[in-house]
């Protein structure tokens, strides 16, 4: 297998919008969680191809706030190698649950949860029309509700 590295970067580094903003809409949103949570990067042949932004919700919760795969990584595994590095890192840190919110209309990542081990736990009704400034779409379908999806770490 290929050499990936993640390490996790510190408060003073620069913050990897450009990863970032893959999977989240702007860097207004970024910016509301991105300073209190844990920032991973992971690097392949000297490059940051992927990036993860883990908070604490709690003592029991960790969420992730952000995932993402730099395009020309994608459909390689690469996310289900940061999902298990995120799982780890919960398991490590003693939490019982692993959470993630997204787009009721973002099919293919909630696909991806599920293949992962999540299921659907709850719904933020109208998140992306009370949390952002325009209306955004995906997949030809504005965007309204957050799904959440969780990972019981304790089995």
């Amino acid at each position: 297998m290929e050499k990936f590295t993640l390490k996790k970067i510190g408060q003073d580094s620069d913050i990897p919008y450009e990863l970032l903003l893959l999977a989240d809409e702007t860097v207004e949103a970024i910016d509301r969680y991105i300073f209190d949570s844990d920032l991973y990067l992971l690097h392949h042949d000297a490059q940051d191809i992927a990036v993860m932004a883990l908070h604490s919700n709690s003592s029991t919760e960790l969420e992730i706030k952000n995932m993402a795969v730099a395009e020309s990584y994608r459909s390689q595994g690469i996310g289900s190698i940061l999902m298990d590095k995120a799982k780890e890192i919960a398991k490590e840190k003693r939490y019982t649950m692993l959470v993630v919110g997204t787009s009721d209309t973002g099919f293919q990542q909630i696909k991806f949860y599920e293949k992962n081990g999540f299921i659907k736990k709850g719904l933020r009704k109208n998140f992306f029309i009370e949390n952002y400034a325009v209306p955004m779409y995906e997949n030809g379908l504005q965007m309204r509700d957050m799904i959440i999806l969780a990972h019981d770490l304790s089995e």
